[in-house]
């Protein structure tokens, strides 16, 4: 059986930081990961404040109930070896710690960042991507959903270091609102790296992918240094539920999604 997850089901989940999790210890430490890839490399361990912006793609897996451990665990060594490949700069997938929505549940994610739309592109096309997909994503998976956007800034870091605490956050607008209701949303969102100084990263921007995207058009992504960071910057229900209220009457909808980036491997590790 695939480990059980928390799920808490909402009519309105709150925004990336409005709710406050439980204590968790699990650290997904016997992932392996591949080395970071040539162009990963190249890139340095961070980027200049002039860099383009990269594009992020954020992948939610739900694995079919009763999974042999085994098969999960292939599923994921595929996907993680896929950091090798030229066109990606960051990749990690690893089980999902908690999934807020009234509509889904996930078990996995996987995060990874492009220099561009074109080799998030050649990336999707590229047979060993594929060649994951097929033998050992979609046979075990009930469901997969998947947002792409275009980062609104350079992180400083291009790599989100193994062990730092992910909120990834899918918002569904209301139908008929123009783009002056839509940058209130990106500004609100924009403006939590400077509200809570646990945020190490944030990005945030709009899908261009919508065939996977179950009509959800704004995505943002908040990199903490650890889960008890992430916790701590949700305690802070002032701030949080002042954020929320400011975006409240423009949403049909929330998926929010917590995950800690796997540990990092050498390649004897086995699964």
């Amino acid at each position: 059986m695939i480990p059980s997850l928390r799920s808490r089901a909402h009519v309105l989940p709150s925004l990336p930081l409005a709710f406050s999790p439980p204590t968790l210890s699990f650290r997904p430490s016997s992932l392996y990961v591949k080395p970071l890839s040539a162009a990963a490399a190249a890139a340095g361990p961070t980027m200049s404040a002039s860099a383009a912006p990269p594009v992020e793609h954020i992948v939610l897996f739900k694995v079919k109930e009763g999974t042999d451990p085994s098969r999960v665990g292939a599923m994921l060594a595929g996907l993680n070896g896929l950091v090798s490949l030229d066109q990606v700069l960051h990749l990690a997938a690893g089980p999902v710690l908690q999934t807020r929505s009234s509509l889904f549940s996930f078990t996995h994610m996987l995060h990874s960042r492009y220099r561009t739309k074109d080799d998030l592109a050649a990336y999707s096309a590229h047979p060993s991507h594929m060649g994951v997909v097929k033998e050992s994503v979609l046979p075990i998976c009930d469901d997969i959903m998947a947002v792409d956007w275009v980062a609104d800034r350079a992180p400083e870091a291009l790599a989100v270091p193994p062990g730092s605490a992910v909120k990834v956050s899918f918002l569904k607008l209301k139908e008929g609102l123009g783009d002056a209701a839509k940058g209130e949303v990106l500004g609100v969102i924009q403006g939590i790296k400077d509200g809570f100084a646990q945020v190490e990263q944030v990005t945030c921007g709009e899908n261009f992918s919508p065939a996977r995207a179950k009509g959800f058009s704004i995505a943002s992504l908040a990199v903490f240094k650890s889960v008890e960071e992430m916790e701590a910057a949700a305690a802070d229900e002032e701030a949080v539920n002042s954020r929320k209220e400011k975006v409240r009457e423009h949403l049909d909808g929330v998926i929010v999604v917590d995950y800690v980036v796997p540990e990092l491997q050498p390649a004897s590790a086995s699964l």
